[in-house]
């Protein structure tokens, strides 16, 4: 096919403006160029879904295999600055060159099938993954996990992080119809690992009723830990005096005993030593999760987008410490359980800088501000609401008013973040 996008903007632009509708539900076209594409994996697949704690389990996988010498292909979304965020290979994101010529492979199979955008990029990142020379690979499932595109990936592992209320419209507004979607990335015989210490019941369901090898928190393997290091015990491989994860955040200790887990069903095929489990854990990284800025302001960058994320938010910034005044930029989608995030951090913020993004089915700056007034926010002569058209200006303002003893927390969606992220990138060139 001729006149192809010649750069990765030009690309994704196209992809963006291609298919009718931004998500859409359903396996056969991805399957079928898949096939056509002959995509497959040779060495072991992990893949990782769940509400909440799916990039923090996937960074610890990264990171654990990396300090034990394996070459290591990453998938995982979505982005905050860079496409090419989303692809990495032993722990460096893949270059314009290669994401180039997956895509032109994706297009040349595709034939007449239309594939939405997260579609298209998933088949071109899974099969530049499956081309190159890597003793395994680690797949970020995007929304639920029956119905999205990694899934037509077969795993050798298979982890569901956490089972909560989010993206009902497409998953159902239960935790067992969402803990049944989360369960189809479970496959026969082959290890299920589910790190939620609540799990639903029709994951469990599932899981049985397809003959899946499933790995229950609190049955198949647990943590215990005081102040200074903790332990984690599975079926049989015990891990003792393990050093915290460097993510910080309550739920940390939860995705790492599921990264353990996994670790022991791979042990055959790629065993990792103790030390290498510890400098992993204590070396990992991800932008975005309760990640503490360097300087003063004090500023927390979070992700946290729907009630069980900003419940867990709340608790991380209680065991900061003091700081005079908080300022909050605040960015969300229209179809988040907006009031539920407000409600868990509604008494922890005393200036809101609400903002709209740069998405149509973003919730605008007055629709937040209504929500925050509706939660009965300025019921304290203290508090402010100010409005913002953008989180780079939203942040920028927060910067120049925040002193030095506050703190600046952005949260309530990736693009919020992106956008502070990108306000700090201006400023400091």
């Amino acid at each position: 096919m001729s006149n192809l996008p010649a750069s990765l903007p030009e690309w994704l632009a196209l992809l963006e403006t291609r298919h009718s509708k931004e998500i859409d539900m359903g396996l056969e076209r991805v399957a079928s160029v898949k096939n056509r594409l002959g995509l497959q994996f040779s060495c072991p697949v992990i893949m990782v879904g769940g509400t909440n704690g799916k990039g923090s389990t996937c960074a610890m996988l990264e990171a654990v295999y990396l300090q034990a010498g394996y070459r290591v292909g990453l998938y995982s979304k979505p982005h905050f600055l860079d496409f090419n965020e989303r692809a990495r290979i032993n722990g460096e994101n893949v270059d314009d060159a290669s994401l180039i010529k997956a895509f032109t492979a994706v297009e040349n199979a595709r034939e007449s099938t239309s594939l939405t955008y997260f579609e298209f990029t998933t088949l071109a990142i899974c099969q530049l993954l499956a081309e190159a020379p890597l003793d395994v690979v680690i797949l970020e499932v995007g929304l639920g996990g029956r119905l999205d595109a990694v899934n037509v990936i077969d795993a050798d592992v298979a982890i569901v992080t956490s089972v909560d209320i989010d993206h009902t419209d497409y998953l159902g507004d239960t935790r067992e119809k969402i803990g049944f979607e989360k369960a189809g990335i479970f496959r026969p015989g082959k290890a299920a690992i589910c790190s939620d210490p609540v799990p639903p019941q029709s994951l469990i369901d599932h899981a049985n009723a397809i003959g899946a090898d499933l790995w229950l928190f609190g049955r198949d393997f647990n943590y215990a830990g005081d102040k200074q290091q903790w332990n984690f015990g599975g079926r049989t491989q015990r891990r003792n005096s393990l050093g915290y994860p460097s993510l910080r955040g309550a739920n940390q200790l939860l995705n790492a005993s599921g990264v353990l887990a996994a670790l022991e069903v791979l042990r055959n095929e790629l065993p990792v030593g103790a030390q290498e489990v510890r400098t992993g854990l204590v070396m990992v990284e991800l932008p975005g999760r309760f990640q503490v800025m360097p300087g003063r302001p004090a500023v927390v960058l979070d992700v946290a987008h729907n009630p069980h994320a900003a419940a867990t938010l709340s608790q991380n910034l209680d065991n900061m410490g003091f700081h005079a005044y908080t300022y909050a930029v605040f960015g969300s989608m229209l179809d988040k359980d907006i009031d539920g995030v407000i409600a868990q951090l509604k008494d922890k913020v005393d200036h809101w800088y609400v903002t709209g993004l740069p998405l149509p089915r973003a919730a605008t700056a007055a629709q937040l501000k209504q929500k925050l007034l509706d939660a009965g926010v300025l019921s304290d002569p203290e508090k402010t609401i100010v409005a913002f058209e953008s989180p780079e200006a939203a942040y920028a303002e927060a910067i120049s008013k925040a002193g030095e003893n506050d703190r600046i927390v952005v949260f309530g969606s990736f693009l919020t973040v992106a956008g502070a992220m990108r306000a700090r990138r201006t400023a400091l060139h």
